[in-house]
C-alpha cells in the first residue's frame, strides 16, 4: 500500500508549474486590459492543476500496466510500475482528478458564459487520457509535446484570458507560446532522462526519435523561444521585457545539458525547468500588469 508521500510523489509535483504558469499569465493579460476576474482565475487554476495531476496519474497507470516502468532506475515514484499501489487505485485517482477538472471547468464556463469552451475542455480530458492510454497512445508516437503545447500552453493561457476578458490579445498569444514552449521543455527533460528505457520498451517519445544530442538541442531551442516571446509581448506591453529577468534561471539547466549529464542527474534539470517556468510566468505577468497600470 502506497504511503501518502508516495501518492504525492506519484502526482509529480515538479510538473505542476506547467499548470500554474499559464493561468497566472492568462490572468495577467486579462488584468492588463482591465478585465481581470479573481474568482474565474481561481477556477481556471483548479482546472489546470487537476488536469495536470490527472494526466500524471494516468501516465503512471498506463505505463505501469504496459510494463514500460518495470525498469526505471531514475525519476519520480511509479506507483504501478514499482508495485506500490494497485493499478485500479491509480486509474481511479486519475479519473477523480479529471472529474474535478471537469466540474471546475463547467463552473468556469457557466460563470463566463463561454459555453463553446466545453468542447475544448472535453478534448483536453480525452487527450490527457490517450496520451499514454488506449491501444495506440500518441505519447508513444512522439506526439506528447503537441498535447502539452496546445493544452498547457495555448488553451490554458488563452482560455484563462478569454473567460475573464472575452477577448485574446497579442500579449496573451505570445505568453501562451512562451509558457507552452517551457512546458514542452519540462517534458523534453523528463523524456531525455528516460531514453535508455523508453526506446527498448517501445515508447517512441520525441526525445527517443530525436536521439540524445538533438533532444538536448530541442530543449535549448524551446527555452530560447520562450524568451523570444517576451519581445513579442513587449510590442503591446513594454513591461513584458521584465520576463527576460528569468534568464539566469535558465543558465544552469542549459549548461548541464550541454555538459552531457544523464540519468538521475537529469531530475535536477527537470526541477530547474519547472522553477524556470513558474518564475518566467511571474515576472512576465507582473511586467505586463504593473507597467500597464503605471
Amino acid at each position: 500500500m502506497a504511503t501518502f508521500s508516495q501518492w504525492v510523489d506519484g502526482a509529480r509535483p515538479r510538473t505542476l508549474p506547467a499548470a500554474l504558469a499559464p493561468v497566472f499569465l492568462g490572468t495577467a493579460c486579462a488584468y492588463a486590459v482591465e478585465a481581470g476576474h479573481l474568482g474565474r482565475a481561481l477556477l481556471a487554476l483548479v482546472v489546470a492543476l487537476a488536469l495536470q495531476v490527472g494526466v500524471n496519474y494516468a501516465n503512471d497507470y498506463s505505463d505501469g500496466i504496459r510494463g514500460t516502468d518495470d525498469d526505471r532506475s531514475s525519476g519520480p515514484v511509479r506507483l504501478v510500475g514499482q508495485r506500490l499501489a494497485p493499478a485500479r487505485q491509480v486509474k481511479f485517482a486519475a479519473f477523480a482528478a479529471f472529474g474535478v477538472a471537469a466540474l471546475a471547468g463547467l463552473a468556469l464556463v457557466a460563470w463566463s458564459g463561454a459555453w463553446w469552451l466545453l468542447l475544448v475542455g472535453a478534448a483536453a480530458v480525452v487527450a490527457a487520457w490517450y496520451y499514454t492510454g488506449g491501444r495506440k497512445p500518441y505519447g508513444y508516437l512522439g506526439l506528447g509535446e503537441i498535447f502539452v503545447f496546445v493544452f498547457f500552453g495555448l488553451v490554458a493561457t488563452l482560455g484563462t484570458t478569454y473567460t475573464q476578458a472575452h477577448v485574446t490579445t497579442l500579449a496573451s498569444w505570445a505568453s501562451a507560446v512562451g509558457v507552452g514552449a517551457l512546458s514542452c521543455a519540462i517534458l523534453m527533460a523528463n523524456n531525455l532522462r528516460d531514453i535508455p528505457t523508453d526506446g527498448p520498451a517501445g515508447k517512441k517519445t520525441l526525445a527517443v526519435r530525436l536521439g540524445d544530442r538533438r533532444a538536448r538541442a530541442a530543449y535549448i531551442a524551446l527555452v530560447a523561444l520562450a524568451f523570444a516571446m517576451c519581445l513579442v509581448a513587449a510590442v503591446q506591453h513594454p513591461g513584458a521585457l521584465l520576463g527576460l529577468a528569468a534568464i539566469p534561471l535558465a543558465i544552469r539547466p542549459v549548461r548541464d545539458l550541454l555538459r552531457g549529464i544523464s540519468g538521475r542527474a537529469l531530475v535536477a534539470v527537470l526541477g530547474a525547468t519547472g522553477r524556470l517556468t513558474l518564475v518566467y510566468a511571474l515576472v512576465l505577468g507582473m511586467g505586463i500588469v504593473l507597467v500597464t497600470a503605471w
